[in-house]
């Protein structure tokens, strides 16, 4: 991720401890998770909701789960888990499958790469409606 501006406050601003985390371990996770700030900075303030969550701490079953729920159409709810034994391992883990998802998110909306989304002069002229044969 070279070349990335990590930003800790977006995280800090969306993010909501749940089970198992205590809120003196807020800044550390945020810090683990800034990487996610330069993907989230592109949806409004209002849109975006994240939620983490740690069960079986320390136990054999430990599972992080890193939850965000995207506000736009359609509405998006990703979720990434890690069983990992040590957290800090754990929440790399979490923190780059969202970013993966939040990544195909986007690429699946942009009118590059869905047809219905096209305005008609983006569409090439071997594009046209008509032109293609399998339609």
């Amino acid at each position: 991720m070279a070349g990335t501006q990590e930003d800790p406050t977006v995280i800090a601003q969306r993010l909501r401890l749940a089970t198992g985390f205590l809120g003196s371990e807020r800044d550390w996770i945020v810090q683990r998770l800034a990487a996610l700030g330069p993907r989230l900075r592109s949806f409004a303030d209002g849109q975006v909701d994240l939620e983490i969550s740690l069960k079986d701490r320390d136990g054999v079953d430990q599972r992080v789960t890193l939850e965000c729920w995207i506000r736009r159409t359609p509405r998006l709810h990703l979720v990434s888990t890690s069983s990992a034994g040590e957290l800090a391992v754990a929440l790399n883990e979490v923190r780059n499958a969202l970013i993966r998802q939040i990544d195909d998110a986007k690429t699946r909306t942009e009118p590059r790469n869905n047809r219905t989304l096209r305005h008609p002069h983006d569409i090439a002229p071997g594009d046209a409606a008509g032109d293609d044969p399998l339609e």
